[in-house]
């Protein structure tokens, strides 16, 4: 499956950013926030889905591959204040892993975990488009380690904050909790053409 998401009507870039031709890597060519980056291999890696569900469950790699995979372009916005564009992403949608996880009425929110120690969370609500993925793969090769590899999150409507990096547990949550950046440096919105930051 493909999916393109129609260019935004407020016109491709979002206000005060700027364009760069890839994604800058966390240790490379952006300083990281952790001194040393996950280096997780497919074999160990996994995904716990959990909290306020009725099926919770947990992925192994070859688990992942199995589900239903999607192609998915967008653009992507760092908050620092630059964009790549027509970025291409293989991957499950993340309504895919809501469906089996069967996350009860009241669970409102979706909290997320990284590998290293990150954390960030979003509304249900805001997690429901077709280019919302959990990726491997970027632009036709697997998803670095610089970049969050072996799996990540894609939400490109938001800063990109709100896709975290080697994604290890989503929990479906009744409240909202602020992550890492959002106590005291960011918003927690984060909606890319509100400039909202």
């Amino acid at each position: 499956m493909f999916w393109r998401r129609k260019k935004e009507p407020r016109g491709e870039m979002p206000p005060d950013q700027a364009p760069t031709p890839k994604i800058l890597g966390w240790g490379i060519d952006h300083p990281g926030i952790t001194h040393i980056l996950p280096d997780i291999p497919r074999d160990k890696w996994s995904l716990t889905v959990d909290g306020e569900a009725d099926a919770p469950f947990k992925l192994d790699w070859d688990a992942l591959i199995a589900l239903p995979q999607v192609e998915s372009v967008s653009d992507f916005h760092c908050v620092e204040g630059w964009s790549v564009m027509a970025q291409r992403w293989r991957g499950v949608l993340f309504t895919t892993i809501q469906e089996k996880a069967q996350p009860r009425k009241e669970a409102e929110y979706v909290w997320f975990e990284c590998a290293d120690g990150y954390t960030t969370s979003l509304p249900l609500a805001d997690l429901q488009g077709k280019d919302i993925v959990i990726a491997h793969r970027l632009n036709g090769e697997d998803l670095s380690q610089p970049i969050g590899g072996p799996v990540r999150l894609v939400v490109p409507q938001k800063y990109a904050y709100k896709s975290p990096m080697w994604l290890t547990r989503i929990t479906f949550s009744t409240r909202d909790k602020l992550g890492f950046w959002e106590r005291g440096y960011y918003s927690n919105t984060a909606d890319v053409w509100k400039n909202d930051r």
